[in-house]
């Protein structure tokens, strides 16, 4: 039975034979990518961007920037760009009807098969997606670090990645991903999106949200799911490490917080674009093929800086529900409140005055010092885990450094055909 996801459209994985994977490519230019464009091939080849099966041309991309709609109508936020410079194009002979391969650590990773070659004007881009055409925007850095040239066309995986420790039992593509959730009987599930490790701020977001979706269930269907869905990608300096996020999320499951009847941690390979309201309707659309019903959105999704309202993703995403197959789950500020000694929401008892929100910058200097917190701020198991995963993973930092940029392992390999 076809697995249908966003825009209706059935979920496809673009993945070769590899008994046909060497023929298919014999001859062909070989062009190298940096790890976004590996990641976003990924993406494609699994549908974790369906109903895209490539990379954008120019109507789609005119489409995403003048009315967040693909040229088809099916709504969509952001741009998927594949960019070269002029002199790249003419170097390698890319141009239209012509296919060539694309390689990541020296080997090949997909056909790429080439429709058009276009140029777009980055500013326009940067002021639909983002709201601003500023620098200082890192989606619009990111923009305007694109090449002169973009490349539209369909993608082919001629060798799946090789998901390295520990993060392959997280890689769930959406096929297998819907397969677990009909093993597992939820009849519904929600999407946490993350690239942090969790306090218990995010832990109550999750089990508010839980409690939201299970409200109106029958009482004989109480399945509902939390599925984790951590963001791997481009990694700044200070950041959480990879390996802590997606295993200290697992943690809460480990631990009991919650158990395998309502809780799993996944990860997605995206290099976040702080697009605020427009990165919250590409979360909805990546859940949607994920097979996920329902998915939470706090204060500030995917924002950065003051660029946007508080919970201006929650008036986008309601202006175009119901073009979306999946079900937004609002919340406001989880706090600690030490009059109710408890977590509470925003706005939930009257003490604001005394009310104390979860700082990142305090955690994270919590964390460094190396002094387990109380509990009621980090779980005691979750905090082993992140100085597990800084002496494991992080050269005894669970924060991105230099010599962690430098040394660490990739999260997966192209290998050899």
């Amino acid at each position: 039975m076809a697995e249908i996801g966003h825009g209706g459209k059935e979920i496809k994985e673009r993945i070769f034979d590899p008994s046909k994977a060497r023929e298919k490519i014999k001859g062909l230019t070989e062009i190298p990518v940096r790890k976004q464009i590996a990641n976003e091939i990924i993406d494609l080849a699994y549908g974790f961007f369906s109903p895209l099966e490539g990379f954008m041309g120019k109507a789609d991309v005119d489409g995403v920037v003048k009315n967040m709609r693909l040229a088809d109508g099916t709504i969509w936020p952001i741009p998927i760009l594949f960019d070269l410079s002029e002199k790249e194009v003419a170097d390698y002979g890319v141009e239209s009807g012509k296919s060539v391969v694309l390689t990541y650590q020296g080997n090949p990773m997909a056909l790429f098969e080439v429709d058009e070659v276009f140029e777009y004007d980055k500013a326009a881009m940067c002021k639909a997606v983002f709201g601003t055409d500023e620098e200082k925007h890192p989606g619009c850095k990111r923009t305007y670090e694109y090449k002169d040239k973009f490349i539209g066309g369909k993608i082919t995986l001629v060798k799946e990645p090789k998901i390295n420790e520990p993060f392959g039992p997280y890689f769930l593509p959406p096929l297998k991903m819907r397969q677990i959730i009909k093993e597992k009987g939820w009849s519904r599930t929600v999407a946490h999106q993350t690239r942090n490790v969790p306090h218990t701020g995010h832990e109550w977001l999750m089990k508010g949200a839980f409690f939201q979706a299970y409200a109106d269930l029958p009482i004989e269907k109480p399945e509902v799911g939390v599925v984790v869905n951590a963001i791997i990608g481009e990694k700044r300096v200070k950041d959480y490490i990879d390996e802590a996020i997606v295993l200290c999320q697992d943690e809460l499951e480990k631990a009991g917080y919650f158990g395998p009847h309502n809780h799993l941690t996944s990860l997605t390979f995206w290099d976040m674009r702080y697009a605020g309201p427009k990165e919250a309707i590409f979360h909805a659309i990546l859940r949607t093929n994920l097979g996920i019903t329902h998915h939470m959105y706090g204060r500030d999704h995917a924002g950065v800086g003051d660029y946007y309202g508080a919970y201006e993703a929650h008036h986008l995403l309601e202006s175009v529900g119901e073009e979306l197959d999946i079900t937004p789950v609002y919340s406001m500020n989880w706090l600690y409140c030490p009059v109710c000694a408890e977590i509470t929401s925003e706005g939930l008892c009257n003490h604001g005055d005394q009310q104390q929100k979860f700082s990142g910058t305090l955690i994270r200097s919590i964390v460094t010092d190396g002094v387990k917190p109380p509990r009621l701020i980090i779980r005691p198991e979750v905090f082993d885990q992140i100085m597990a995963c800084a002496d494991k993973y992080g050269q005894g930092s669970p924060f991105v450094t230099e010599e962690y940029l430098e040394k660490r392992s990739p999260v997966f390999d192209i290998e050899p055909l």
